[in-house]
């Protein structure tokens, strides 16, 4: 399976690179920084330079495309709007299929208004979101807690509403990996956070 990453670079997509590559998956990274390019190709993954907010459209030959990109901390509400909504609603363009989207969660029910550059994070993605549900592709959305650098645990919650919680980002890119695997998710959107039950078998329960 070909599968094309944007925010390659990220902590996220990183370590879905990696995944994807070991297991002898063709993983590709797109990247805004050239210099980017090394660290993808030591987890296995080819980089394909691509700046998402420049370019005026994205073609791409692959199976599967998963957004794992974003503005970022410290960025302020423009870019929320050019990179967690504009590159994203660019890829869904981009002649693949097979679309998993990393949302967040809070995305499902952003503030009206208000919310400073948070509360226009969580309406890029949400307008992001309800694109790609009425795109006609094959989507999943994943919509993670509070993500953590620590240990994975492969143990996890899944539901279309979870209260608040947190989930490591090897654990989320564990579960980004599965849904490529799973063509039941296909249609779904969901939140995600740490839980007590086994990524497979958390992704086949009903919301």
């Amino acid at each position: 399976m070909r599968v094309v990453v944007a925010g390659g670079h990220g902590q996220i997509g990183l370590q879905l690179l990696r995944l994807l590559a070991d297991r002898g998956d063709e993983a590709v990274g797109l990247i805004r920084n050239p210099a980017h390019g090394d660290d993808l190709r030591a987890a296995g993954a080819e980089p394909l330079v691509c700046d998402l907010e420049a370019a005026d459209e994205v073609a791409l030959d692959a199976d599967a495309v998963v957004f794992a990109a974003g503005a970022g901390p410290g960025s302020g509400a423009e870019r929320k709007w050019s990179m967690d909504y504009g590159g994203a609603a660019k890829l869904m363009r981009a002649g693949v299929r097979r679309y998993v989207m990393v949302s967040a969660m809070g995305a499902a029910d952003p503030p009206a208004e208000g919310g400073d550059v948070f509360g226009e994070y969580l309406r890029a993605k949400a307008r992001a979101d309800r694109e790609l549900a009425a795109s006609g592709l094959d989507y999943t959305i994943v919509r993670p807690g509070r993500l953590t650098d620590d240990a994975p645990t492969g143990l996890v919650r899944i539901g279309e509403r979870l209260s608040r919680g947190a989930i490591p980002r090897a654990d989320v890119a564990a579960v980004l990996l599965a849904v490529l695997d799973e063509p039941r998710t296909a249609g779904r959107a969901f939140d995600l956070v740490s839980g007590d039950t086994p990524i497979a078998e958390a992704l086949l329960r009903p919301g």
